[in-house]
């Protein structure tokens, strides 16, 4: 009997397509990549002195990289070479982009097989894609392996450079990347526009308006001014950011005007003026790719990036849907028929067009799949049948793919649209016009299965609503027809500034200027959550001081390298790689050392020629009237000189850039900076105590005359206490902590009460108990303390806490995988390594391979490697870079 390994990088996905296969093949999972280029001091101390131990490339030998299988694999691999060695035959089965060809590549480079080897490529886990792909095999695409190797030493060249410039001008920490770095750009540039945003007011009427005479005598309409004396009315759109009207063909309604207009219209004749239909029509949206599959799932689910393509990784593994990284929105000539045919029967004959519609991608270089995200299978599973296999948001990601799927297939959606115009003269000789359009559908088509979403209009009352059946009916008038006026309401508009970034939004932006590829656009934004540079605020991206601090370092130092157009031009020149079209050598060599043909210097010219960088002047932002931010420390804060004194104050947490004005900064200035509420003298020390609000919150302290010794003493306030409210009592009980509550009557140690950075609690000797409020620290009693040290100690006075979510065993440890929520927030763990969940990623939408892999990068790492004074060592040999790879 013939014996067929197959390899996947996923164990759900292993798991899946084992059930589709016989008994003749065994599925095995590499649990993703199983080797990269090393960092540096991942490296053995040889490798480290030889040309690539700098950035684990060796930059002079046409930047040939150095790969070495990770550690979390190295288990995982031995395990696949010794069922290989009892395997007649290899299939490579991993994903079929060149993320998953690049991963098939280093498998054969480290297994060196003796056995045929066939390369397997489907984008859908199901019984007929397995055997279509088993019936077509390929070998390894080594252009797509030679594209996605160039992209992983650029991002290594590119983030060890710039990342080591940022953590010594901006802080530790601090990184820079190729696309994170623009998509950073982004975010700050938005706050920019919002920070010098001016507002404009305009303002406009509104009337209701009822037929008087015909069959639809007494049918009502309101209607909205749009033109004064035959000019348009002036909206939202007219103004510019820094509020001036920026057009001579509209008419700015003030204040005053629409005052008197609604006074001088209050008597008038209205007729109606003119009567205006014309047909309606909409085509579907095409199928999803990844990223509009991202931005309606931030629209219609409120999930974020990374969660939206965890859920649907989920659903891909377990064979619900076609693979989720794809930029083309093609449908095969099965799911194009699947789709018709699924339409048919639920919405009759007339739902769908006479031919299929043909979907194309407007990217010349798509190619990360060959078609666009679908239900799986020739026939598609609806939701409904699924109720009991998927729950939450695998459910509703389900749907909205299906839904979204039969309506790409499906007929126009066509109407009628209608606006009536009614106009009348004011007292004060004015013509106005006043008007209301009204769409009703004669045939909802697509919109009676999926409507698609869109971000929230920047400019109010502008956004025409989706027509739908039931619209407000409108009545049938013609012109010259006398209608009634009532509830004439003049109304106040102002102009809004640049919405900030969604998720969603984002990365439609990075696709609309083509920064990067699809399947990286979660993880961008991704990046730039995790590391703090952008907070997530009402499902929007706030960004911190400290981007501003790294972008305004990049922009002063670095221009080219966040430059929007760059970007794009580099990322054409890496599909042009993909496509064959240009040498990876010659292409490295132009972007890091530049030459006599580049369009810019290299990466290493800008690095020898930086010169001096002034962190003070790139952390330094004018707010106005004198006052700076700037990001310290601590945190951010406000700075300014007032008769040669400097005032400083804390810029909360909360407060996003483009919300500090100058008058919020006055507003910080007088409740943190200098001011303080004098509550008294202390009754034992004779001081004065005074209440201030600090950079760590409001607290009380001792004001010492200048020749006193030592420090005063400073207590914070509970969190119940207010700085406006809290009394001399109130100070000097706080300023008495830690208070000793007594001894304990078996040992003779004191017990007392203390305020930690987990919240207050007890001591005796090394055993520390939690209480559970602060104001037990000034009323808890000895009685009570040892009560509770009675009680057998659980974790700071808690009980263990029930898992958050449990998934299977994992690959490595063979140990259950839990999620728990722990000091730090929620993370996984197998009982030997412990991942902290990104903040990023909500605990619900963690899929089991998404647990897998958090706790394998985890494990890659190992642990913090502590400081030794052992001698090192023996040097081990390593195996190098296998020789250079030929095309297949």
């Amino acid at each position: 009997m013939t014996r067929k390994l197959v390899i996947v990088e996923s164990p759900t996905k292993a798991g899946t397509i084992g059930g589709y296969l016989g008994s003749d093949y065994e599925v095995v999972s590499s649990v993703g990549h199983i080797r990269d280029i090393p960092e540096p001091r991942d490296m053995s101390a040889e490798v480290k002195k030889g040309p690539y131990g700098k950035y684990g490339v060796d930059i002079d030998s046409g930047f040939d990289p150095y790969y070495q299988v990770s550690p979390r694999a190295k288990k995982t691999v031995a395990d696949i070479k010794r069922k290989l060695k009892e395997a007649d035959e290899l299939y490579l089965a991993t994903d079929e982009d060149r993320e998953g060809e690049a991963i098939a590549w280093h498998l054969l480079e480290v297994l060196k097989p003796k056995v045929p080897v066939k390369r397997l490529a489907f984008h859908e886990i199901t019984r007929e894609g397995i055997e279509r792909a088993l019936a077509a095999p390929r070998e390894v695409d080594m252009e797509m392996v030679e594209a996605q190797e160039t992209r992983r030493i650029l991002d290594r060249l590119y983030g060890w450079d710039m990342s080591d410039v940022m953590r010594r001008k901006v802080g530790q920490g601090s990184s820079a990347g190729r696309v994170q770095s623009v998509a950073l750009r982004l975010v700050v540039d938005r706050e920019r526009e919002r920070m010098a945003f001016q507002s404009a007011e305009y303002w406009d009427l509104t009337a209701r308006f009822t037929a008087t005479a015909g069959a639809d005598a007494g049918v009502s309409f309101v209607g909205r001014l749009a033109k004064v004396d035959g000019k348009r009315v002036a909206s939202g759109k007219d103004f510019d950011d820094r509020g001036v009207l920026t057009t001579d063909k509209a008419h700015h309604v003030t204040a005053a005007e629409a005052g008197a207009l609604a006074s001088g219209l209050a008597n008038a004749d209205f007729s109606v003026v003119d009567v205006t239909s014309k047909p309606y029509k909409k085509r579907p949206a095409a199928p999803f790719i990844t990223s509009s599959l991202i931005q309606e799932a931030s629209r219609k689910l409120g999930l974020g990036a990374r969660q939206a393509m965890g859920v649907a990784q989920a659903l891909y593994q377990q064979g619900y849907i076609t693979y989720m990284r794809s930029d083309s929105p093609s449908l095969s000539a099965e799911a194009t028929k699947a789709a018709r045919s699924q339409a048919i029967e639920l919405f009759g004959s007339d739902a769908v067009p006479t031919s299929p519609r043909v979907y194309a991608s407007g990217d010349t270089n798509a190619q990360e799949a060959h078609e666009a995200i679908r239900p799986a299978g020739d026939r598609f599973r609806t939701p409904q049948s699924l109720r009991s296999q998927l729950g939450g948001d695998e459910f509703r990601m389900y749907e909205m793919i299906w839904k979204r799927t039969l309506a790409s297939q499906m007929a126009d959606a066509v109407g009628t649209t209608s606006t009536i115009t009614v106009g009348a003269t004011s007292a004060g000789g004015h013509a106005v016009e006043f008007t209301k359009s009204g769409t009703i559908l004669t045939s909802p088509g697509f919109r009676a299965l999926y409507i698609e979403s869109t971000e929230k209009a920047r400019y109010e009352d502008e956004e025409g609503k989706q027509p739908a059946d039931g619209d407000e009916r409108l009545p049938q008038v013609a012109a010259g027809d006398a209608v009634d006026a009532a509830d004439l309401d003049a109304l106040i508009h102002t102009t809004n500034p640049p919405p900030r970034f969604t998720q969603g939004a984002m990365i439609k932006e990075l696709e609309d200027r083509k920064l990067g590829r699809p399947s990286t656009y979660a993880s961008t934004v991704d990046v730039i959550i995790d590391r703090g540079y952008v907070r997530v605020d009402k499902r929007v991206l706030v960004p911190t001081w400290l981007a501003f601090n790294i972008i305004a370092l990049l922009e002063q130092h670095f221009p080219t390298l966040v430059d929007y157009g760059f970007t794009a031009e580099m990322e054409a020149g890496l599909d042009r790689i993909a496509a064959g079209e240009r040498s990876m050598k010659d292409w490295l060599q132009e972007f890091y050392f530049g030459g006599a043909d580049a369009p810019q210097e290299g990466l290493r010219e800008l690095l020898d020629n930086l010169g001096e960088i002034d962190a003070r002047a790139v952390n330094t932002f004018n707010i106005g009237e004198g006052i700076t931010a700037h990001n310290g420390k601590y945190g951010p804060y406000i700075e300014r000189v007032v008769e040669d004194e400097k005032q400083t104050a804390s810029i909360p947490e909360d407060l996003p850039p483009g919300d500090l004005t100058a008058a919020k900064a006055e507003e910080l200035f007088s409740t943190q900076g200098g001011d303080e509420r004098i509550l008294g003298e202390h009754p034992v020390s004779g001081f004065t105590i005074v209440a201030k609000a600090g950079r760590f919150g409001p607290y009380v302290t001792e004001q010492l005359p200048e020749d006193a010794k030592g420090k005063p003493t400073t207590a914070s306030l509970f969190k119940t206490m207010s700085l406006d409210t809290v009394t001399l009592e109130d100070a000097v009980r706080l300023m008495s902590l830690p208070r000793v509550v007594g001894e304990d009557p078996e040992s003779g140690e004191p017990i007392t009460a203390q305020n930690g950075r987990y919240g207050p609690y007890l001591k005796k000797g090394t055993d520390s108990r939690t209480i559970e409020s602060e104001e037990q620290l000034l009323t808890i009693t000895l009685e009570e303390a040892l009560a509770i040290y009675a009680q057998p100690k659980r974790g700071r006075g808690r009980q263990a806490a029930a898992p958050l979510k449990e998934f299977g065993n994992d690959p490595v440890s063979g140990k259950p995988v839990v999620v728990k929520d722990g000091r730090f927030g929620p993370y996984v763990t197998d009982g030997e390594v412990n991942a902290t969940i990104p903040k990023s990623e909500a605990v619900d939408a963690l899929t089991e391979e998404r647990a897998f892999e958090l706790i394998a990068d985890k494990r890659a790492k190992g642990p913090a490697k502590k400081r030794t004074t052992r001698k090192p060592a023996a040097k081990k040999t390593t195996t190098r870079k296998a020789a250079p790879k030929k095309k297949s």
